[in-house]
């Protein structure tokens, strides 16, 4: 044996192992949040004492279970998913069967839900899955049996929350089919749908070769990407600040400027790197958060390795927003934001301020935070240096 050969053979069961690995943490998950849909809607439907708690049911049960992920939004998540996909029952019992997990009360018999997943859709309607090598025409039955099973084998859990948000079937099942047949990512499925791919489709004359010409410019993901995701971070209590994939610049860029504000001695605290927020159904990152304990608000810093454009300021200002909105107390200033742009050859600083009319505070800002020329000649000799 050559050792090209040698080297070869090894970095292919490496990837192969790898990627099975991923399809099986994404699987169990998803498993996972179903079953506890299941749980909290039989208990509020049949739990003795289920009346004590009403309402407040959800945050009394994040609590009582501390454990990372069940948030109250997450619970709420997953009661969503067992109530739009109760058939997922069979496909759940035979996963389960294929392992060693034993556990208490699986359901055996769940009454179809009114917001259920069957619901008529056209007969002509395909489905190509390579994962099982056939096509399913005809009957709904069969395409929904074969779509239970890849939603659980081929979809990520933040492909299934987008899902989640679709109150028509139909609509879900047509997104559903083509994130599976053309393997999109979890932006790809975001942008079709905020794009009206469904709309379209349904006036188009000849909706197959736009679905075929949407295929060819898709962004898709790998199998070994689904333990990236978001939630499968959080089921295996995996430091979420890994997840976020920076690029060596600006990882370095972001050291050195952490590094930079700590040292101004304007009374700087770090309170996190790579903050994560939510807002709506859907996770954030700030790459800095301090607060100030002279000016007394938070200073979030944003850099983006890139040209000015209106979407960075936009985003900053969206968390801003949310800062005052979420986390500001009542005796505290409102946040600021700064950010910071370069394409290599310049640096670009802007200030987002928010109700920041007093002059007193204004003034204070100006004494406390470093200004625009001196960060955009810190960036510079950064850059020179990288």
């Amino acid at each position: 044996m050559q050792l090209n050969l040698l080297v070869s053979q090894i970095q292919n069961i490496d990837g192969s192992l790898k990627a099975e690995a991923s399809k099986s943490v994404n699987r169990l998950l998803t498993i996972r949040n179903w079953l506890i849909g299941y749980y909290i809607v039989e208990y509020e439907q049949n739990g003795e004492d289920r009346a004590k708690y009403g309402d407040k049911l959800l945050d009394i049960l994040s609590d009582s279970l501390d454990i990372k992920g069940l948030s109250v939004t997450n619970l709420k998540l997953n009661r969503l998913f067992y109530i739009m996909y109760p058939q997922i029952r069979q496909t759940v019992s035979d996963e389960l069967q294929k392992t060693n997990i034993r556990i208490n009360q699986i359901p055996f018999e769940i009454k179809n839900s009114s917001m259920g997943f069957r619901q008529t859709v056209s007969d002509e309607f395909q489905i190509t899955d390579n994962h099982y090598n056939k096509e399913i025409t005809g009957t709904n039955e069969a395409n929904e049996t074969i779509l239970l099973d890849a939603l659980i084998n081929k979809l990520s859990f933040s492909h299934i929350t987008l899902l989640l948000a679709i109150n028509d079937a139909s609509k879900r099942f047509f997104y559903a089919a083509e994130a599976i047949k053309g393997t999109w990512s979890v932006r790809e499925l975001k942008r079709q749908i905020n794009t009206l791919l469904y709309e379209r489709s349904s006036l188009s004359g000849k909706p197959e070769m736009l679905l075929q010409k949407i295929k060819g410019k898709s962004e898709t993901f790998q199998s070994s990407s689904l333990i990236r995701d978001f939630y499968a971070f959080e089921f295996l209590g995996l430091p979420t600040k890994d997840l976020v994939e920076e690029s060596d610049l600006e990882t370095a860029l972001l050291d050195n400027l952490q590094q930079f504000f700590m040292e101004l001695g304007h009374g700087f605290c770090l309170e996190a790197r790579q903050k994560r927020i939510l807002i709506g159904d859907e996770y954030f990152y700030i790459d800095l958060v301090f607060y100030h304990r002279l000016l007394r608000c938070h200073v979030l810093v944003e850099l983006k390795v890139d040209e000015f454009n209106h979407t960075n300021a936009g985003q900053l200002n969206t968390y801003i927003n949310y800062y005052k909105k979420e986390v500001k107390q009542q005796d505290e200033n409102p946040p600021i934001g700064i950010l910071l742009v370069t394409n290599k050859n310049d640096a670009l600083v802007e200030y987002a301020t928010a109700d920041m009319d007093k002059q007193l505070f204004v003034r204070n800002y100006m004494l406390q935070l470093p200004g625009k020329e001196e960060l955009e000649s810190f960036i510079k000799h950064e850059l020179k240096k990288l």
